[in-house]
């Protein structure tokens, strides 16, 4: 019974003591440790996440770079959302200062940064160092695009991707190059046979699905969770950039085989039009840039990018494609004070819209606005002189970035679909005459504008019917057509109008009570 008794006291008074201790621990962590605050909270070992594997790959990773003046900048989209939410308190941390790891200590399987590739001057140092310190790093690389066609230099290898695993967190360093428009590009990430496929889950790698391009940012440094990093200086735009950045190069080894062909034409006439407007093209870039409004390369100008990367110099106009959602009232008061006065308008915003504007040396620069409907996209046309609309409908797009003139420019990321239905399966023919009702396989009626839409004075634009490959909707010179309610006569200048088509005008305006005086001697247009 004694015996008893003494195992049960042992068993009371260990239950004791632990519990004592438990209520010690509790009483230190939760009183203690709040009562010392800041003194307590940057003593060594003390600080909240700063021992998770993300954060230590991250540091170690910037002190590689670092010491090795490897250019690099945080793009991760993940950290730096987080950073912008917090920009303002992030900016006034100073190094060393902060106690909890808000930021790098987010699990993740990635932390991406970009390497400015034209400013590196010590790669395979780099690589070695890196290996040392523990990394294991993968060097992904692939042919310059740019250099395929031409045969001396088709098979010239660059860096586009590294990847650096540390225990279970790898870096992701993805290789920015300059490129022509002072824009920066970086390329597809694609395995090879010989690459392990499980080094990483690629799959869930933020950049390399395609190839991608982005406006050359302006840095800042910063401090996060104690670390010294490169960032955008305007994060948001960076971001909003990364879902949109698809790049589609030109294709340079079929522009080849196409001047194989087909010789160049480097008439004097020929380079002077490129100069022209390749000029007409950077000004109207500029002007929409200004104004926040998309476009991108339509008509003859999208498929001489396509056919044979330069511009068509038949084609004597430069073709652009908005999504009238994308239209603003001052669209066209802003090309004019950038010098380029309007010659033509047709159409409404709500329907069929286009504009056209005078560039120098007679090249002009012709706007096509596109409507979107559930299963397709269409632009409009109008022939002036008998009102007839037509509508031109491609299938559902998306909007890619390619180079252009030594720009960077949108074109239709389905480009093929985009061509053939304006030019057809042959549009790898150049074709100079051109008939924008009829050639183009996309085209159909759509019906009359009514006499009630013109303007108070009865004005109209005429067009010429002729043109090219390079320009199936609009072409030739605008021309007046003028009638007075009552006793009106038809002016026109340089040409005379046609009999023919002044009877259908005719018969519209007299449904208003108008009265028409022909001149003879018509000139058919």
């Amino acid at each position: 019974m004694n015996r008893i008794n003494k195992n049960v006291v042992l068993a009371l008074l260990t239950l004791t003591s632990s519990a004592f201790l438990l209520f010690q621990l509790y009483y230190y962590k939760h009183y203690l440790s709040a009562k010392n605050g800041a003194g307590l909270s940057k003593s060594k070992g003390s600080r909240i996440g700063f021992d998770s594997i993300q954060w230590r790959t991250v540091k170690k990773f910037i002190m590689l770079t670092s010491s090795q003046n490897v250019p690099v900048f945080l793009i991760d989209p993940l950290i730096l959302e987080l950073i912008n939410k917090n920009l303002e308190q992030v900016k006034n941390t100073s190094h060393g200062s902060t106690s909890e790891c808000n930021f790098f200590c987010v699990p993740r399987d990635f932390t991406a940064f970009a390497l400015q590739y034209h400013l590196w001057k010590n790669e395979e140092g780099w690589f070695r160092i890196a290996e040392n310190m523990g990394f294991q790093c993968l060097k992904i690389e692939s042919k310059d695009p740019r250099l395929d066609g031409i045969d001396s230099l088709s098979g010239t290898e660059i860096p586009l991707h590294y990847i650096c695993k540390l225990a279970t967190h790898a870096i992701h360093v993805v290789v920015f190059h300059e490129r022509s428009g002072n824009y920066l590009w970086h390329g597809h990430l694609r395995l090879k046979g010989n690459i392990d496929k499980k080094f990483v889950p690629f799959r869930k790698l933020q950049f390399g699905r395609y190839p991608g391009a982005f406006d050359r940012p302006e840095l800042q440094q910063i401090t996060v969770d104690g670390l010294e990093v490169l960032i955008p200086k305007d994060p948001v735009h960076f971001l909003e950039e990364i879902p949109h950045s698809r790049f589609i190069e030109c294709r340079y080894k079929e522009a080849r085989a196409f001047f194989q062909q087909y010789l160049d034409d480097s008439t004097v006439e020929a380079v002077a039009f490129r100069k022209s407007a390749k000029e007409l093209l950077q000004l109207a870039a500029k002007t929409l840039k200004k104004l926040g409004v998309r476009f991108w390369l339509s008509s003859g100008t999208c498929l001489g990018w396509y056919r044979q990367c330069s511009i068509i110099p038949y084609s004597k106009d430069v073709d652009l494609g908005i999504f009238i959602q994308d239209y603003q009232s001052n669209i066209i008061s802003a090309f004019q004070d950038a010098g380029l006065p309007l010659k033509h308008k047709f159409g409404k915003v709500e329907d069929s819209l286009e504009l056209s504007f005078q560039g120098k040396d007679d090249v002009k620069l012709d706007i096509f606005f596109f409507y979107e409907e559930t299963d397709h996209m269409w632009n409009g046309g109008t022939q002036a002189k008998t009102g007839k609309k037509f509508k031109y409908l491609f299938p559902r797009f998306t909007l890619c970035w390619t180079e252009f003139v030594d720009m960077k420019v949108h074109v239709p990321c389905e480009t093929i679909e985009y061509i053939e239905a304006n030019y057809g399966k042959t549009w790898q023919i150049p074709v100079k005459t051109w008939d924008w009702k009829r050639s183009p396989p996309n085209v159909q009626p759509n019906g009359v504008w009514p006499i009630s839409e013109w303007d108070e004075e009865g004005k109209l634009n005429v067009r010429e019917a002729k043109g090219s490959d390079a320009f199936p909707q609009t072409a030739g010179q605008a021309v007046n057509l003028k009638c007075d309610p009552h006793v009106a006569e038809c002016a026109h200048s340089p040409k005379q109008v046609n009999t023919q088509v002044n009877t259908t005008l005719l018969l519209n305006l007299q449904s208003r009570g108008a009265s028409c005086l022909i001149h003879s001697n018509p000139v058919i247009l």
